[in-house]
């Protein structure tokens, strides 16, 4: 019996111990780590985009391209948008990507949403930090990338090109995405369909 225990505590401490590694954030040393705003172009009526995924319907409206640092993380598993988008990704570019930044605010997601506050002075200007990262909701293209946003972590870099895409589904669902960086609150957050993913 003594043996069994043993072997418990040796597997649930060796599980403890990938999970807390794998949780833990890139770190990264002090300067801008992605210092261009995210890139956008309309599309036109001749650029036909098919993007498919089955009881969903999706409607390209830009084409995006941004460099960015993961702030945080969450994975979506039950709510109506999980099936196409499991994760989402706070991302920060500009001063928004740099660790004496950073350091210096709280971030966490919740319930679609991406927050941050700070004690006493904010490090940057609120409107910066507004400009300068968002709360992206990720539709990977395929199975591949899906795999590498679920793995990503606080401090990785990366490089994403899709398009931002309204979407439509089962029992009225409607998703409309952000065109824009400067809005806040309901509706503000870009909604991605990866088609291309690099991270460092």
């Amino acid at each position: 019996m003594r043996l069994v225990w043993l072997l418990l505590i040796l597997v649930g401490g060796t599980f403890w111990f990938i999970r807390e590694v794998q949780a833990r954030p890139i770190a990264r040393p002090p300067g801008v780590l992605a210092p261009h705003a995210p890139f956008q172009a309309q599309l036109t009526p001749e650029s036909e985009v098919r993007l498919e995924k089955p009881g969903f319907r999706f409607r390209p409206v830009a084409y995006f391209e941004l460099e960015a640092r993961v702030l945080s993380k969450r994975l979506y598993r039950y709510d109506a948008a999980s099936a196409i988008s499991p994760v989402d990704l706070a991302l920060g570019w500009g001063r928004m990507s740099d660790t004496v930044v950073i350091s210096k605010l709280r971030i966490w997601q919740s319930d679609r949403f991406y927050f941050y506050t700070w004690l006493r002075e904010p490090p940057i200007p609120l409107e910066e930090m507004i400009l300068s990262s968002a709360n992206m909701h990720l539709i990977p293209g395929n199975p591949n990338i899906e795999l590498r946003l679920k793995r990503l972590k606080p401090g990785h870099i990366v490089r994403i090109k899709g398009f931002l895409v309204n979407v439509s589904g089962p029992n009225g669902f409607y998703w409309n995405t952000s065109t824009v960086r400067y809005d806040t609150g309901n509706g503000a957050c870009e909604i991605v369909w990866v088609a291309d993913l690099v991270v460092r």
